[in-house]
């Protein structure tokens, strides 16, 4: 009996990995055919990105004072406190900045995406689209995919950069580390960071390739769980939590990877 259970889980699991795929691949697809849902996309990049502005200044500004204050503790041991701001800017560019971000939109964004389309499929809305003639595809999933993919890298530039802001605000009240002295070592850490072809600072390849993988895994997630909703106003409540849960726990994995594959990478 627990074998059978297990075994129609997993089964369940892997059925719901291909229809994710196949999604994915459809909705990439639609990105250069006609029509073009322009309003749409505007829509979408003005709620995904736009109205998450508030919460991802306000993590990562606190999050780079957090990060300033507990290394200026630990270096103020070994009088190095001058590189408060080299650390601030590697955690926030190559890691904290695109993970926060990523888990604040998938909370705020990838939640009302499940909801939303859940709730269209449940009022029978996206039947009504596929009578008329419409690919819910198309109209639902590809201004929400390519929305997420440039907003959330963006969203991600915002956040480090007031981390990095945050950080020496507390260098300058709580280590007396002139702002001029801090901005240099931030740019000290880009720069001697190394760099992809000799012209892009391999800090902002990590920056900036992570969060564009974590926009689609946000956006389709929810529109995979969206899509899927079945059993009425609880069905759609179930898909937003598993949306959440499942995104956050993607970003981590795939932070992970990402990582070591561009270490590899970069540091051949």
């Amino acid at each position: 009996m627990l074998f059978d259970r297990f075994n129609a889980a997993a089964k369940q699991r892997i059925h719901s990995l291909q229809e994710a795929v196949v999604l994915a691949g459809h909705a990439i697809r639609f990105i250069v055919a006609r029509p073009f849902y322009t309003e749409d996309l505007i829509q979408q990049m003005d709620a995904i990105g736009v109205q998450s502005l508030g919460i991802v200044v306000l993590t990562g500004f606190f999050t780079g004072m957090v990060l300033a204050l507990q290394s200026a503790v630990q270096m103020r041991r070994f009088g190095a406190t001058t590189y408060v701001g080299s650390l601030v800017a590697a955690s926030m560019i190559r890691e904290l900045g695109p993970v926060l971000a990523g888990l604040m939109v998938a909370g705020r964004v990838g939640s009302g995406i499940a909801a939303e389309i859940g709730s269209m499929r449940v009022t029978q809305q996206i039947d009504a689209l596929n009578v008329m003639g419409t690919d819910p595809i198309k109209k639902l999933v590809t201004p929400r995919l390519l929305a997420a993919l440039v907003m959330v890298p963006t969203l991600t530039v915002i956040n480090d950069f007031a981390g990095i802001l945050g950080g020496s605000l507390i260098a300058k009240i709580y280590v007396q580390l002139p702002v001029s002295l801090y901005w240099s070592t931030v740019w000290d850490q880009i720069a001697t960071g190394g760099f992809l072809w000799h012209v892009i600072p391999n800090d902002f390849v990590h920056g900036l390739l992570k969060p564009f993988v974590f926009g689609g895994i946000i956006s389709l997630t929810g529109c995979h769980f969206g899509l899927t909703t079945t059993g009425g106003t609880e069905g759609v409540g179930i898909s937003t939590t598993r949306t959440v849960v499942t995104a956050s726990i993607l970003i981590l994995v795939v932070d992970y990877f990402i990582t070591q594959l561009l270490l590899a990478v970069l540091s051949s």
